[in-house]
């Protein structure tokens, strides 16, 4: 009975500590969203959006039919001055079924790019229909 006791104990400690990687840790492994595309098509943004783990910055949604969003991981400011590092330039294009809900005059002024927290509780039922990457231009 004590080894019994022992070994759920050990079952519960190991569950526990292991929690599951983000497929995406730093901005150099964005192009792993487009190797891995078919784990996240016909499913919805928040799925794919729990995967990355460096902040996005700014999205810019587009409604024109396809409809998707470009994230970005630098700021306006930085992309105006070209700061940030090489692989923060990096643009992911995520693609969804339907319209994109995103209305410029109701967000802050000046902001109206910016991805909020409150962005993927809103638009993470969005299904995704294709990823795209585009990486930085060597300069």
């Amino acid at each position: 009975m004590k080894n019994t006791l022992k070994l759920v104990l050990l079952f519960s400690v190991i569950h526990c500590s292991c929690k599951a990687q983000q497929m995406v840790k730093t901005t150099k492994d964005v192009y792993l969203l487009k190797t891995n595309e078919q784990e996240f098509i016909n499913k919805p943004l928040k799925k794919l959006l729990k995967e990355i783990k460096p902040e996005i910055k700014t999205a810019n949604p587009t409604n024109d039919n396809p409809y998707y969003f470009s994230f970005k991981f630098r700021t306006l400011e930085q992309r105006l001055q070209n700061k940030g590092s090489k692989e923060d330039r990096v643009s992911l294009y995520v693609y969804v079924k339907t319209p994109i809900d995103w209305k410029y005059d109701e967000r802050p002024k000046g902001k109206e790019l910016v991805w909020t927290k409150e962005d993927p509780e809103k638009y993470g039922d969005l299904i995704v229909v294709r990823i795209k990457v585009i990486q930085p231009v060597e300069e």
